[in-house]
Formats: structure tokens, C-alpha cells, sequence
């Protein structure tokens, strides 16, 4: 038994070093110490729209994705939605318990079946510490991050949802894109309430935005995917 659980115990690191190998993050972390962060590491399989963690629960640890994606958002107690960010394979999150381990603030959600690496905030932060590239790495995602939210509160104040909806369109295109015959599909399923949780509008208001802007020939709408056929036009409007 106990050469069983030896064997077993051996195989969960061996597969926790290859996910820890595929994170862009810790490209430049030394094959010995990625060997040493996989005994601590877990891996967990989350199935769609399952809550990963809810405001209030423990930061006492960082997460990476190795495949799927995760839906970052504000929930009010009567129930309304502001998406802070998607994250998608290779990124981190959850990473602001590193600073002083404050229990959470927001809740994150698989959005596909995703593949987590979870790695303890102690452990996280003490690599950091003693690497300073990747520390260096770390604090530009943090403040990049914060941009982004800076910008993305500039919207909900000053723009009005035409001008938000456009922009978050073309985000999503330059993220996401795929050529196509009539222009730039966004390679993504989103539907129209997940758009207004993104920008802080409802989804008959996106819904009848979108519709003005096919009419316009900005864009054509199949379903749950878009094609951006006017891009400039679009970019006039933001």
C-alpha cells in the first residue's frame, strides 16, 4: 500500500511539473525550483459554470489556467453582474492575494471546462521574493490589470453604451479574432448578457444596439458568434 501511494504521490507531481511548465509566467523559473513548487501545487478540473470562489472566501491562494476560461465579476446581494475580465489558458488570477491575503472581493466562474493550477499565497509570494524577474513579470500584469480597470471605469462614466459597445467590440476582435470572409469574427461565444455584464447595460439594450449596428452594416450577428465588418466605423464611434 504505502509503495502504491508512494508511486501514486510521484505521478501528481510528475503531471503538476508539466502544467507548471506550460504557464507562460514561470518560463524563466529554474527546472529545480519548478520541481520543487510541483509537490505543492494542485491540479483541479472545473466544470462549466462552476463558482471557483465567492467574495468572502480565503485568499490564501493564486490561480493559474492551463485550459478553458474564467469569468472575473462583482456581484451586488440583489443579483447584478459587472464582468471584470475573462481570463483565458496561461493566465493568472486571483493574484491580488499576494499583497496581504484579504479574503476575496469578487467571485470567479469556469466559463468552459477549465484545467486550474492552484498554488498557495505563501508559497507564490516567497518566489517572488526571491526571483526578481519574475517579480518584476508579476507587477507588470498587476498594473497592466489596473489600467485596464481604470479604463473600463472610464467607459461606464463618460461613454454612453453605443460608444462602450463598439469599444468593447473591437477588444474582443483584437483578443479573439478570426479572419472571415466578411470581416473579423470574434472567435468567442458570448451572449448578449454576458456583453452587458461586461459594460454595465442590460441585455434588451445590447440586443437593440447590436440590431443598429447591423443595420448600419458595422457588423453581421449568426447566432451567439459576430463578424466586425466595418471596424473603423466602429472605431469612430468609441
Amino acid at each position: 500500500m504505502a509503495r502504491s501511494a508512494q508511486d501514486a504521490s510521484a505521478k501528481d507531481e510528475k503531471r503538476a511539473l508539466w502544467y507548471l511548465r506550460k504557464i507562460p509566467l514561470l518560463e524563466g523559473v529554474p527546472s529545480d525550483k519548478l520541481t520543487e513548487l510541483a509537490a505543492e501545487v494542485e491540479i483541479r478540473e472545473i466544470p462549466r459554470r462552476q463558482v471557483i470562489y465567492l467574495p468572502g472566501d480565503p485568499g490564501d491562494r493564486v490561480f493559474f489556467i492551463n485550459g478553458g476560461r474564467v469569468k472575473c465579476s462583482k456581484v451586488t446581494r440583489d443579483g447584478k453582474e459587472l464582468t471584470l475580465a475573462y481570463r483565458g489558458a496561461g493566465h493568472i488570477f486571483g493574484e491580488l492575494c499576494v499583497f496581504d491575503g484579504a479574503p476575496r472581493d469578487e467571485m470567479a466562474e469556469a466559463m468552459k471546462n477549465a484545467i486550474i493550477t492552484e498554488l498557495p499565497r505563501e508559497v507564490f509570494q516567497a518566489l517572488l521574493l526571491t526571483d526578481a524577474k519574475l517579480g518584476f513579470q508579476f507587477a507588470t500584469i498587476v498594473g497592466e490589470r489596473r489600467k485596464q480597470i481604470e479604463t473600463k471605469l472610464e467607459h461606464l462614466v463618460f461613454r454612453d453604451v453605443q460608444a462602450k459597445l463598439a469599444a468593447l467590440l473591437l477588444e474582443l476582435g483584437e483578443e479573439y479574432g478570426v479572419e472571415h470572409e466578411d470581416g473579423l469574427q470574434i472567435g468567442l461565444k458570448i451572449t448578449h448578457q454576458e456583453m452587458a455584464n461586461l459594460i454595465g447595460s442590460t441585455r434588451e439594450t445590447i440586443s437593440l444596439t447590436l440590431a443598429q449596428f447591423k443595420k448600419k452594416g458595422l457588423l453581421d450577428l449568426n447566432g451567439r458568434s459576430v463578424v466586425l465588418k466595418d471596424q473603423s466605423g466602429l472605431s469612430a464611434m468609441t
